[in-house]
């Protein structure tokens, strides 16, 4: 599943400190998600598109 996390993270100003403290989650698990190295469980991917005022699938595309 690819991503466009880290682009969006950095238009809203957010560093990766701030998205993973926000969402309760380690610095290591924002960069896993936005190198494609791991895929966000369907909670934290809903908290995410909330975060960025977006829907899941705005941020999130299958292969």
């Amino acid at each position: 599943m690819k991503n466009k996390i880290k682009q969006l993270r950095k238009a809203a100003g957010l560093r990766q400190e701030d998205m993973a403290k926000i969402l309760d989650v380690s610095r290591q698990t924002i960069i896993a998600i936005e190198n494609d190295k791991y895929n966000p469980t369907l909670e934290l991917a809903m908290k995410i598109a909330k975060l960025l005022k977006m829907h899941v699938e705005d941020i999130f595309s299958l292969d």
